[in-house]
């Protein structure tokens, strides 16, 4: 994998703990367990990373890209 999971973001946060803090909601969101539609694109995965994450509310690109090969995007 090329992403570098133990990238220090935030305090103590790495990328594998953005990905691990996000992921239930994520499948909750694409398995329609949740109030919002699944994610059709790229920009609506980003976005909602982006406002989801806990700490840090830019773009973490190895974040949006788990989610985006994930989503099948």
């Amino acid at each position: 994998m090329a992403d570098n999971l133990e990238r220090h973001i935030y305090e103590g946060w790495r990328v594998k703990d953005y990905i691990e803090d996000l992921t239930p909601m994520f499948n909750m969101i694409m398995n329609k367990q949740s109030w919002m539609s699944p994610f059709k694109t790229k920009k609506e995965i980003t976005d909602w990373c982006k406002d989801t994450q806990s700490h840090y509310k830019k773009a973490i690109p190895e974040v949006n890209n788990h989610f985006c090969k994930l989503a099948g995007l």
